[in-house]
C-alpha cells in the first residue's frame, strides 16, 4: 500500500493514519510497528486471540478488559495499548489486522520505502530473502522492506504483494490455471 488518499479514506487507515499521527507527535512511530507485529503475530498464532477480535457478542467493556490483559503480556506501549482500548470500545478491533497493515504502509512510505509481503511455501533463508529484496530494489526503484509469512499450501514459489501489485509465482496458482485450461 502507499500512502494515499486510498489508505485514509477507509476505515482502517482512519485509524492506522490517527495513530502514526500520534506515534509521529511522540517520536515513537518504531517502537509502535514493533508493538503491531506483536500483536499480529499474537493474532496469526492465537485462535482465541483471533476469535476474540472477531467475535461480535463480546461486550466493549470485555473486549476492552481483554486488551488491558492482553497489554502488558505483549510488552505493548502506552498509545499502543490505549489505541486497543479505543478500538474495543468503538466495537473496530475486527479490522485490527487490516489497521496493522495500513499503519505499515503508510509509515514506510513516510520513510520512503515499498513493503512486500512475501508468503512462500517453506521459510526463506537470509540469502534467498536479501537476493528478493535487491530484486525487488530494482524493481520498485526504492528501498524494500520483506514481511514473510509461511502458507504450506502454495506447494511452491513466492506470492509477493507491494502495495496494489501482486506477482503470484506459486504452484498452487499454476495447478489451478491449467486445471482450469483443461477444462475448456
Amino acid at each position: 500500500m502507499e500512502n494515499s488518499g486510498g489508505i485514509k479514506a477507509s476505515l482502517q487507515g482512519r485509524y492506522a493514519s490517527a495513530l502514526f499521527d500520534l506515534a509521529s507527535e511522540n517520536g515513537t512511530v518504531t517502537a509502535v510497528e514493533g508493538d503491531l507485529d506483536r500483536i499480529g503475530q499474537a493474532i496469526r498464532e492465537s485462535a482465541e486471540f483471533g476469535a476474540l477480535i472477531r467475535n461480535p457478542q463480546v461486550s466493549r467493556e470485555a473486549a476492552g478488559g481483554a486488551m488491558n490483559a492482553i497489554a502488558p503480556l505483549l510488552g505493548l506501549s502506552d498509545l499502543t495499548k490505549n489505541f486497543m482500548g479505543v478500538l474495543a470500545a468503538n466495537r473496530r478491533l475486527f479490522v485490527l489486522p487490516e489497521i496493522i497493515r495500513a499503519f505499515h504502509a503508510i509509515a514506510a512510505a513516510q520513510r520512503g520505502e515499498a513493503t512486500a509481503e512475501v508468503t512462500s511455501a517453506h521459510p526463506l533463508s537470509d540469502g534467498q530473502i536479501e537476493a528478493l529484496r535487491q530484486k525487488l530494489e530494482a524493481r520498485e526503484g526504492r528501498n524494500v522492506k520483506i514481511r514473510t509469512s509461511v502458507d504450506p499450501e502454495l506447494l511452491g514459489g513466492l506470492v509477493v504483494t507491494i502495495g496494489s501489485k501482486r506477482i503470484d509465482s506459486s504452484i498452487r496458482t499454476r495447478l489451478n490455471s491449467l486445471a482450469q485450461a483443461m477444462k475448456g
